[in-house]
């Protein structure tokens, strides 16, 4: 089953949910369940499970959830997966804490990121960022030793970090690469340049300090033969039957 709805699906029942470590809302189709703000739910989204607050009802949606995609909700949260979450989302912290402690403790050339426990493999994934390739041997070693399971140390870049912390663009909405996007595509100084904008990097890098890749959602369009003939140029009108 697929995390998110498209244009082929039935109107959904749309609700907005919080979930704790991240900035901002999330739209989510309630299906059959009656919740009221305040309730927890499970939903989906990139594969991923995650305990999500309640924050506003069908019906007060329709602007903030009209741009972005609609996830799943599997199910209403029982009290056990709240606390289950509740317990897992300090065992994190503590495990983040930790991981910290030691890597400053081995003067280690690193970024820890973010922790997360994967429950089905039974093991814990660090990500982190480097410059240079890191021997992390002796710091699994540490880890393993306090948690008792499998570690897996995961190297990322600087999109990817961006992806994991969330947060909030120049647009002043979340980011797309935590949004919505699936992948990363590449992302060219061209697409600027054929689009007229203004080549400022504050302008036009994001949060990772890479080219925002809302840069190229309007380019096939503007390569596009019959699209590019109703595109206008700056300081031109453009009318439609309601308003010029």
């Amino acid at each position: 089953m697929e995390d998110t709805y498209n244009e082929k699906d039935a109107q959904p029942n749309v609700v907005m949910l919080k979930i704790n470590d991240r900035p901002g809302v999330i739209c989510a189709d309630a299906g059959d369940i009656n919740f009221k703000i305040g309730d927890y739910c499970i939903c989906t989204e990139n594969g991923e499970e995650f305990l999500a607050e309640v924050r506003s009802l069908p019906g007060e949606t329709e602007f903030h959830c009209k741009f972005q995609p609609i996830r799943r909700i599997i199910r209403k949260a029982s009290e056990k997966d709240v606390e289950v979450y509740s317990n897992d989302a300090g065992f994190l912290r503590d495990a983040f804490k930790f991981c910290i402690e030691r890597i400053q403790a081995r003067s280690m050339h690193m970024k820890l990121i973010k922790v997360k426990n994967d429950n089905l493999e039974h093991k814990i994934i660090f990500y982190y960022t480097a410059e240079a390739r890191v021997d992390f041997r002796e710091l699994v070693k540490d880890l393993a030793a306090k948690f008792k399971t499998r570690i897996e140390m995961r190297q990322i870049g600087v999109r990817d970090e961006a992806k994991l912390l969330t947060g909030c663009g120049i647009c002043g909405r979340g980011f797309c690469c935590a949004s919505f996007l699936g992948t990363f595509a590449p992302i060219s100084i061209r697409m600027a340049k054929e689009q007229n904008i203004n080549l400022n990097p504050t302008k036009i890098s994001g949060i990772c300090g890479r080219l925002m890749c809302c840069l190229s959602y309007e380019v096939e369009n503007r390569k596009s033969g019959g699209r590019k003939r109703d595109l206008k140029n700056n300081g031109e009108y453009s009318e439609n039957d309601n308003f010029e």
